[in-house]
């Protein structure tokens, strides 16, 4: 969570309006501006301004509105890392990775609206696409460095690159089921798919 922010004197504030003061407040109602008015049409300024905050205190809780979308997935990350960094040693490496995937995943059921929104933005706006890339990037090196460090081999290697990858696959496509229905629980999917993988899809 960043630190309320005042606006600096000289920027614009909407009248009437109390100005978004943590970066949680500027993301949903950016959230909420991008569902009605669509990603690409929404600016910037749009955001500022209906936030009762100017340019330069927009840019303070986030470097764009690419990174915007994303809300704070570094902060995942860490604990994400941190969870694989802590397990048991002896602890099957696919049974961490798939507890450590479920609590990255985990919102308070609060939340469940804001996310649908965002992931429905991140997965289904060509825009969002490359910056997708990067930030899906960033996902699977903490897992190809969990991995790495179980196997003894480079990050860089085929099977640290390969679990990593099929991992972010596999989530990649538990959330677009979990799109497709509203009152679909999108945990039970995550690790139904992820038990698949696991067996390396013995049903089949």
């Amino acid at each position: 969570m960043v630190a309320p922010v005042a606006p600096p004197r000289g920027e614009g504030r909407r009248t009437g309006r109390r100005p978004a003061t943590n970066a949680a407040e500027l993301e949903r109602l950016a959230l909420h501006l991008f569902t009605e008015r669509g990603f690409d049409e929404t600016t910037v300024d749009d955001i500022a301004r209906e936030a009762g905050i100017g340019r330069r205190t927009f840019f303070r809780y986030f470097a764009s509105k690419n990174d915007l979308a994303w809300g704070n997935f570094d902060a995942h990350l860490v604990v994400m890392r941190t969870a694989l960094a802590e397990a048991a040693p002896d602890a099957p490496a696919l049974d961490v990775l798939r507890h450590a995937i479920l609590e990255f995943n985990t919102y308070p059921p609060a939340e469940g609206v804001w996310l649908r929104r965002r992931m429905a933005l991140i997965l289904r706006t060509p825009t969002l696409q490359a910056h997708s890339t990067l930030r899906f990037a960033s996902w699977r090196d903490v897992v190809a460095e969990f991995v790495a460090g179980r196997t003894g081999q480079p990050e860089s290697a085929l099977i640290p690159q390969s679990v990593a990858a099929a991992h972010l696959g596999v989530a990649v496509t538990a959330y677009e089921q979990w799109l497709r229905t509203d009152d679909a629980d999108l945990v039970i999917i995550l690790d139904e798919a992820l038990r698949l993988l696991a067996t390396g899809f013995a049903l089949l």
